[in-house]
Protein backbone atom coordinates (compact mmCIF):
# COMPACT_ATOMS: atom_id res chain seq x y z
CA UNK A 1 0.00 0.00 0.00
CA UNK A 2 1.33 3.35 -0.94
CA UNK A 3 -0.29 6.86 0.38
CA UNK A 4 -1.40 9.49 -1.74
CA UNK A 5 0.05 12.63 -2.48
CA UNK A 6 -3.28 14.37 -1.09
CA UNK A 7 -3.00 16.46 1.37
CA UNK A 8 -4.32 15.27 4.44
CA UNK A 9 -6.49 18.19 5.49
CA UNK A 10 -8.50 18.41 2.15
CA UNK A 11 -9.55 14.54 2.64
CA UNK A 12 -11.21 15.47 6.36
CA UNK A 13 -12.60 18.61 4.78
CA UNK A 14 -14.23 17.26 1.96
CA UNK A 15 -15.24 14.08 4.87
CA UNK A 16 -16.93 16.58 7.11
CA UNK A 17 -18.60 18.56 4.47
CA UNK A 18 -20.49 15.30 3.14
CA UNK A 19 -21.17 14.06 6.53
CA UNK A 20 -22.60 17.51 7.27
CA UNK A 21 -24.46 18.09 4.30
CA UNK A 22 -25.48 14.45 4.65
CA UNK A 23 -26.87 15.11 8.16
CA UNK A 24 -28.63 18.25 6.93
CA UNK A 25 -30.48 16.34 4.72
CA UNK A 26 -31.69 13.51 6.73
CA UNK A 27 -33.10 16.42 9.30
CA UNK A 28 -35.25 17.77 6.05
CA UNK A 29 -36.02 14.06 4.61
CA UNK A 30 -37.24 13.38 8.41
CA UNK A 31 -39.08 16.24 9.48
CA UNK A 32 -40.89 16.28 5.93
CA UNK A 33 -41.67 12.75 6.22
CA UNK A 34 -43.01 13.21 9.83
CA UNK A 35 -45.16 16.23 8.99
CA UNK A 36 -46.51 14.01 6.17
CA UNK A 37 -47.36 11.33 8.29
CA UNK A 38 -49.30 12.53 11.04
CA UNK A 39 -53.16 13.93 11.68
CA UNK A 40 -54.61 17.43 13.45
CA UNK A 41 -52.47 16.69 16.46
CA UNK A 42 -48.81 17.65 14.36
CA UNK A 43 -45.96 16.34 14.54
CA UNK A 44 -44.12 14.84 17.85
CA UNK A 45 -40.75 16.54 18.63
CA UNK A 46 -37.73 15.74 16.13
CA UNK A 47 -35.75 13.49 19.25
CA UNK A 48 -38.98 11.34 19.55
CA UNK A 49 -38.67 10.31 16.22
CA UNK A 50 -35.82 8.28 16.76
CA UNK A 51 -35.82 6.63 19.83
CA UNK A 52 -36.65 3.48 17.86
CA UNK A 53 -35.58 -0.27 18.71
CA UNK A 54 -32.58 -0.63 19.62
CA UNK A 55 -32.07 2.76 20.39
CA UNK A 56 -34.69 2.60 22.79
CA UNK A 57 -33.12 -0.37 24.58
CA UNK A 58 -29.66 1.32 25.03
CA UNK A 59 -31.47 4.24 26.35
CA UNK A 60 -32.66 2.07 29.01
CA UNK A 61 -29.59 0.30 29.70
CA UNK A 62 -27.73 3.46 30.42
CA UNK A 63 -30.98 4.59 32.64
CA UNK A 64 -31.68 1.88 34.40
CA UNK A 65 -28.90 -0.99 34.15
CA UNK A 66 -28.50 -4.51 32.88
CA UNK A 67 -31.74 -5.36 35.11
CA UNK A 68 -33.75 -3.03 32.86
CA UNK A 69 -36.45 -0.63 33.85
CA UNK A 70 -37.95 -2.22 37.21
CA UNK A 71 -41.38 -0.87 36.49
CA UNK A 72 -41.44 -2.84 32.69
CA UNK A 73 -41.86 -6.45 32.14
CA UNK A 74 -37.52 -7.77 32.22
CA UNK A 75 -36.20 -7.91 29.10
CA UNK A 76 -33.22 -11.06 28.58
CA UNK A 77 -31.97 -9.69 25.95
CA UNK A 78 -30.60 -5.87 27.56
CA UNK A 79 -26.97 -8.37 27.71
CA UNK A 80 -26.37 -8.51 24.27
CA UNK A 81 -25.39 -4.63 23.97
CA UNK A 82 -22.30 -3.94 25.31
CA UNK A 83 -21.47 -1.45 27.74
CA UNK A 84 -19.57 1.31 25.71
CA UNK A 85 -22.63 2.64 24.11
CA UNK A 86 -24.61 2.75 27.55
CA UNK A 87 -21.79 4.40 29.40
CA UNK A 88 -20.71 7.42 26.66
CA UNK A 89 -25.19 7.91 26.52
CA UNK A 90 -25.21 8.37 30.59
CA UNK A 91 -22.43 10.81 30.37
CA UNK A 92 -23.77 12.60 27.35
CA UNK A 93 -27.42 12.57 29.42
CA UNK A 94 -26.14 14.72 31.94
CA UNK A 95 -25.55 17.52 29.33
CA UNK A 96 -28.87 16.97 27.32
CA UNK A 97 -31.13 15.77 29.66
CA UNK A 98 -32.78 13.91 26.95
CA UNK A 99 -31.86 10.24 26.35
CA UNK A 100 -32.81 10.60 22.26
CA UNK A 101 -31.08 13.48 22.12
CA UNK A 102 -27.99 12.44 23.63
CA UNK A 103 -27.96 9.10 21.55
CA UNK A 104 -28.50 11.60 17.98
CA UNK A 105 -25.43 13.69 19.39
CA UNK A 106 -23.21 10.77 20.06
CA UNK A 107 -23.80 9.89 16.75
CA UNK A 108 -23.47 12.77 14.81
CA UNK A 109 -19.64 13.23 16.84
CA UNK A 110 -18.55 9.60 16.35
CA UNK A 111 -19.89 9.89 12.79
CA UNK A 112 -17.99 13.08 11.90
CA UNK A 113 -14.71 11.20 13.36
CA UNK A 114 -15.18 8.04 11.26
CA UNK A 115 -16.05 9.90 7.92
CA UNK A 116 -12.71 11.69 8.68
CA UNK A 117 -10.84 8.23 9.11
CA UNK A 118 -12.13 6.49 6.27
CA UNK A 119 -10.61 9.42 3.96
CA UNK A 120 -7.62 9.30 5.21
CA UNK A 121 -7.79 5.66 4.89
CA UNK A 122 -9.08 5.55 1.35
CA UNK A 123 -6.50 8.43 0.52
CA UNK A 124 -3.78 6.35 2.75
CA UNK A 125 -4.54 3.04 0.43
CA UNK A 126 -4.93 5.42 -3.26
CA UNK A 127 -5.95 6.55 -5.39
CA UNK A 128 -5.73 10.46 -4.83
CA UNK A 129 -9.44 11.14 -4.74
CA UNK A 130 -10.73 7.98 -3.24
CA UNK A 131 -11.35 9.55 0.34
CA UNK A 132 -14.32 11.49 -0.26
CA UNK A 133 -15.56 8.62 -2.75
CA UNK A 134 -15.50 5.86 0.18
CA UNK A 135 -17.70 8.46 2.42
CA UNK A 136 -20.21 8.76 -0.25
CA UNK A 137 -19.97 5.23 -0.57
CA UNK A 138 -20.80 4.93 3.19
CA UNK A 139 -23.14 7.82 3.79
CA UNK A 140 -25.32 6.60 0.34
CA UNK A 141 -25.36 2.74 2.02
CA UNK A 142 -28.95 1.47 1.83
CA UNK A 143 -28.83 1.55 6.06
CA UNK A 144 -26.98 4.40 6.62
CA UNK A 145 -30.05 6.24 8.65
CA UNK A 146 -28.16 3.94 11.79
CA UNK A 147 -25.26 6.21 11.76
CA UNK A 148 -27.61 9.02 12.14
CA UNK A 149 -30.05 7.43 15.29
CA UNK A 150 -28.87 6.73 18.50
CA UNK A 151 -27.07 3.39 17.63
CA UNK A 152 -23.92 2.33 18.34
CA UNK A 153 -22.64 1.29 14.90
CA UNK A 154 -20.97 5.12 14.34
CA UNK A 155 -19.25 4.95 18.07
CA UNK A 156 -17.89 1.46 16.84
CA UNK A 157 -16.49 3.10 13.57
CA UNK A 158 -15.07 6.12 15.43
CA UNK A 159 -13.12 3.49 16.87
CA UNK A 160 -11.94 1.21 14.63
CA UNK A 161 -11.32 3.13 11.62
CA UNK A 162 -8.83 5.28 13.65
CA UNK A 163 -7.81 2.12 14.95
CA UNK A 164 -7.30 0.23 11.38
CA UNK A 165 -5.97 3.44 9.94
CA UNK A 166 -3.09 3.29 12.74
CA UNK A 167 -2.31 -0.25 12.47
CA UNK A 168 -1.55 0.33 8.58
CA UNK A 169 0.92 2.98 9.69
CA UNK A 170 2.47 0.78 11.99
CA UNK A 171 1.52 2.46 15.18
CA UNK A 172 0.35 -0.78 16.79
CA UNK A 173 0.01 1.12 20.76
CA UNK A 174 -2.64 3.83 19.30
CA UNK A 175 -3.96 1.34 16.96
CA UNK A 176 -4.59 -1.61 20.23
CA UNK A 177 -5.83 1.16 22.43
CA UNK A 178 -8.58 2.62 19.66
CA UNK A 179 -9.50 -1.47 19.12
CA UNK A 180 -9.95 -1.90 23.01
CA UNK A 181 -12.53 1.55 22.80
CA UNK A 182 -14.64 -0.41 19.71
CA UNK A 183 -14.68 -3.91 21.89
CA UNK A 184 -16.29 -2.20 24.43
CA UNK A 185 -18.88 -0.97 22.23
CA UNK A 186 -19.56 -4.05 20.12
CA UNK A 187 -19.27 -7.56 19.48
CA UNK A 188 -17.80 -6.88 16.51
CA UNK A 189 -14.45 -5.66 18.39
CA UNK A 190 -13.22 -9.03 18.74
CA UNK A 191 -13.53 -9.41 14.92
CA UNK A 192 -11.14 -6.86 14.65
CA UNK A 193 -8.59 -7.57 17.37
CA UNK A 194 -8.35 -10.78 15.34
CA UNK A 195 -8.04 -8.99 12.08
CA UNK A 196 -5.26 -7.02 13.58
CA UNK A 197 -3.54 -9.62 14.61
CA UNK A 198 -3.82 -11.06 11.03
CA UNK A 199 -2.63 -7.66 9.48
CA UNK A 200 0.64 -7.56 11.98
CA UNK A 201 2.06 -10.74 11.16
CA UNK A 202 1.38 -10.39 7.68
CA UNK A 203 3.27 -7.16 7.97
CA UNK A 204 6.33 -9.05 9.40
CA UNK A 205 6.30 -6.30 12.02
CA UNK A 206 8.80 -7.08 14.78
CA UNK A 207 7.51 -9.74 17.55
CA UNK A 208 8.20 -7.44 20.57
CA UNK A 209 5.32 -5.05 19.67
CA UNK A 210 3.05 -8.20 19.85
CA UNK A 211 1.79 -7.74 23.43
CA UNK A 212 -0.01 -4.92 21.74
CA UNK A 213 -2.29 -7.42 20.32
CA UNK A 214 -3.74 -8.73 23.47
CA UNK A 215 -5.22 -5.16 24.68
CA UNK A 216 -8.45 -5.37 22.12
CA UNK A 217 -9.29 -8.53 23.97
CA UNK A 218 -9.95 -7.25 27.05
CA UNK A 219 -12.79 -5.36 27.08
CA UNK A 220 -14.80 -8.41 26.31
CA UNK A 221 -13.09 -10.28 28.91
CA UNK A 222 -14.25 -7.86 31.81
CA UNK A 223 -17.52 -7.69 30.45
CA UNK A 224 -17.78 -11.37 30.21
CA UNK A 225 -16.72 -11.36 34.28
CA UNK A 226 -18.90 -9.08 34.58
CA UNK A 227 -22.01 -10.52 33.57
CA UNK A 228 -20.28 -13.63 35.17
CA UNK A 229 -20.41 -11.77 38.81
CA UNK A 230 -23.91 -10.45 38.11
CA UNK A 231 -25.70 -13.63 37.06
CA UNK A 232 -23.10 -16.24 37.18
CA UNK A 233 -23.14 -16.41 33.41
CA UNK A 234 -19.91 -16.30 31.61
CA UNK A 235 -21.74 -16.15 27.78
CA UNK A 236 -24.60 -13.63 29.09
CA UNK A 237 -24.15 -11.46 25.69
CA UNK A 238 -24.52 -14.75 23.67
CA UNK A 239 -27.41 -15.87 25.51
CA UNK A 240 -29.24 -12.56 25.19
CA UNK A 241 -28.97 -12.75 21.03
CA UNK A 242 -30.95 -16.31 21.92
CA UNK A 243 -33.49 -15.10 23.92
CA UNK A 244 -33.73 -11.69 22.90
CA UNK A 245 -34.23 -12.56 19.10
CA UNK A 246 -33.68 -16.16 18.92
CA UNK A 247 -30.15 -15.72 17.31
CA UNK A 248 -28.86 -19.25 17.82
CA UNK A 249 -25.99 -20.84 15.16
CA UNK A 250 -27.57 -23.18 12.62
CA UNK A 251 -26.17 -24.18 9.05
CA UNK A 252 -26.10 -21.79 6.42
CA UNK A 253 -28.68 -23.42 4.19
CA UNK A 254 -31.34 -23.35 6.84
CA UNK A 255 -31.03 -19.70 7.58
CA UNK A 256 -31.33 -19.12 3.94
CA UNK A 257 -34.72 -21.25 3.64
CA UNK A 258 -36.26 -19.73 6.67
CA UNK A 259 -35.53 -15.99 5.05
CA UNK A 260 -36.06 -16.88 1.79
CA UNK A 261 -39.75 -17.83 2.98
CA UNK A 262 -40.40 -15.16 5.39
CA UNK A 263 -38.97 -12.97 1.90
CA UNK A 264 -42.27 -14.47 0.00
CA UNK A 265 -44.75 -13.53 2.51
CA UNK A 266 -46.97 -10.49 1.87
CA UNK A 267 -46.21 -9.31 5.75
CA UNK A 268 -45.12 -6.25 7.17
CA UNK A 269 -41.62 -7.67 6.95
CA UNK A 270 -41.44 -9.28 3.87
CA UNK A 271 -39.48 -6.48 2.95
CA UNK A 272 -37.09 -6.31 5.09
CA UNK A 273 -35.91 -9.98 4.54
CA UNK A 274 -35.34 -9.21 1.15
CA UNK A 275 -33.29 -6.72 2.21
CA UNK A 276 -31.02 -8.92 4.40
CA UNK A 277 -31.02 -11.43 1.67
CA UNK A 278 -29.44 -9.01 -0.72
CA UNK A 279 -27.14 -7.65 1.97
CA UNK A 280 -26.25 -11.91 2.32
CA UNK A 281 -25.37 -11.84 -1.19
CA UNK A 282 -23.26 -8.35 -1.41
CA UNK A 283 -20.88 -9.98 2.05
CA UNK A 284 -20.43 -13.18 0.67
CA UNK A 285 -19.36 -10.99 -2.46
CA UNK A 286 -17.07 -9.23 -0.52
CA UNK A 287 -15.56 -11.85 1.10
CA UNK A 288 -14.77 -13.66 -2.10
CA UNK A 289 -13.38 -10.29 -3.55
CA UNK A 290 -11.40 -9.91 -0.56
CA UNK A 291 -9.81 -13.69 -0.77
CA UNK A 292 -8.97 -13.27 -4.74
CA UNK A 293 -7.26 -9.93 -3.47
CA UNK A 294 -4.97 -11.69 -0.75
CA UNK A 295 -6.43 -9.17 1.84
CA UNK A 296 -6.02 -11.11 4.68
CA UNK A 297 -6.92 -9.15 7.45
CA UNK A 298 -9.98 -7.98 5.81
CA UNK A 299 -10.87 -11.19 4.79
CA UNK A 300 -10.82 -12.13 8.60
CA UNK A 301 -12.45 -8.96 9.53
CA UNK A 302 -15.53 -9.42 7.00
CA UNK A 303 -15.60 -13.06 7.00
CA UNK A 304 -16.34 -13.66 10.28
CA UNK A 305 -19.03 -11.49 10.50
CA UNK A 306 -20.34 -12.52 7.29
CA UNK A 307 -20.19 -16.25 8.35
CA UNK A 308 -22.02 -15.68 12.11
CA UNK A 309 -24.58 -13.65 10.03
CA UNK A 310 -25.70 -16.38 7.53
CA UNK A 311 -24.98 -18.92 10.43
CA UNK A 312 -27.88 -17.05 12.53
CA UNK A 313 -31.57 -18.73 12.59
CA UNK A 314 -32.47 -16.28 10.26
CA UNK A 315 -31.11 -13.05 8.74
CA UNK A 316 -31.14 -10.64 10.65
CA UNK A 317 -29.50 -7.35 10.51
CA UNK A 318 -26.77 -7.98 7.80
CA UNK A 319 -27.23 -4.45 5.53
CA UNK A 320 -27.32 -2.72 8.58
CA UNK A 321 -23.93 -4.87 10.13
CA UNK A 322 -22.57 -3.96 6.50
CA UNK A 323 -22.02 -0.46 7.81
CA UNK A 324 -19.09 -1.73 9.28
CA UNK A 325 -17.24 -3.46 6.51
CA UNK A 326 -15.10 -0.38 5.63
CA UNK A 327 -13.10 -2.39 3.08
CA UNK A 328 -16.10 -2.39 0.94
CA UNK A 329 -16.56 0.91 0.78
CA UNK A 330 -12.81 1.34 -0.02
CA UNK A 331 -13.68 -0.71 -3.07
CA UNK A 332 -16.39 1.06 -3.93
CA UNK A 333 -14.28 4.01 -3.88
CA UNK A 334 -11.40 2.67 -5.90
CA UNK A 335 -13.52 1.11 -8.79
CA UNK A 336 -15.07 4.63 -8.89
CA UNK A 337 -11.98 6.78 -9.04
CA UNK A 338 -10.33 7.24 -12.58
CA UNK A 339 -6.52 6.52 -12.69
CA UNK A 340 -4.05 8.98 -14.62
CA UNK A 341 -4.63 8.91 -18.41
CA UNK A 342 -1.84 6.25 -20.03
CA UNK A 343 -1.48 4.94 -23.62
CA UNK A 344 -3.89 5.68 -26.63
CA UNK A 345 -7.38 5.89 -26.77
CA UNK A 346 -9.26 2.68 -26.48
CA UNK A 347 -10.34 0.06 -24.05
CA UNK A 348 -8.14 2.08 -20.94
CA UNK A 349 -10.03 5.37 -22.00
CA UNK A 350 -13.32 3.44 -22.03
CA UNK A 351 -12.88 1.73 -18.78
CA UNK A 352 -11.22 5.20 -17.05
CA UNK A 353 -15.25 6.62 -18.46
CA UNK A 354 -16.80 4.07 -16.91
CA UNK A 355 -14.65 4.63 -14.32
CA UNK A 356 -15.92 7.89 -13.24
CA UNK A 357 -19.74 7.26 -13.72
CA UNK A 358 -19.02 4.51 -10.90
CA UNK A 359 -19.92 6.26 -7.81
CA UNK A 360 -23.20 7.99 -9.85
CA UNK A 361 -24.13 4.23 -11.02
CA UNK A 362 -24.11 3.57 -7.08
CA UNK A 363 -25.65 6.59 -6.06
CA UNK A 364 -28.68 5.72 -8.44
CA UNK A 365 -29.14 2.28 -6.81
CA UNK A 366 -28.40 2.96 -3.57
CA UNK A 367 -29.74 6.38 -2.71
CA UNK A 368 -33.42 5.75 -2.97
CA UNK A 369 -33.15 3.16 -0.76
CA UNK A 370 -31.37 5.29 1.81
CA UNK A 371 -34.00 7.62 1.75
CA UNK A 372 -36.89 4.49 1.95
CA UNK A 373 -35.17 3.13 4.98
CA UNK A 374 -34.88 6.77 6.80
CA UNK A 375 -38.46 7.26 6.51
CA UNK A 376 -39.32 4.33 7.58
CA UNK A 377 -37.07 4.25 10.69
CA UNK A 378 -38.61 7.65 11.60
CA UNK A 379 -41.77 6.34 11.02
CA UNK A 380 -41.24 3.93 14.01
CA UNK A 381 -41.15 0.59 11.76
CA UNK A 382 -38.54 -2.15 11.82
CA UNK A 383 -35.81 -1.23 9.39
CA UNK A 384 -33.16 -4.28 10.35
Amino acid sequence: MTSSAAPPRAGAAEALLLWLGSRAGIVVLAVAGAGASVGGEGPAPFPEHWLHWDAKLLATIAEHGYGGDPAAEPDRGLPAFFPGMPLTLRAVHLITGDWSLAGLLISFVAGAVATVALARLAEFEGPPGAGWRAVLALLLWPMSVFLFAGYSEALFLAFALPAWLAARRGRWPLAAALAAGASCVRITGLFLALALVVEFFAGRWPVRRAGWLAVPFVPPALYSAYHRARSGDWMAWKHAQEAGWGRHLVWPWESLVTTWQSALGDGRFAWAFRLEIAGAVVGIGLVVVLLCLRRWSEFVYVGLQVGALICSAYYLSIPRSALLWWPLFLLVARAGTPGPCRGPRGAGSRRERWRRWGIAVYAVVMGPLMVLNTLTFVSGAWVG
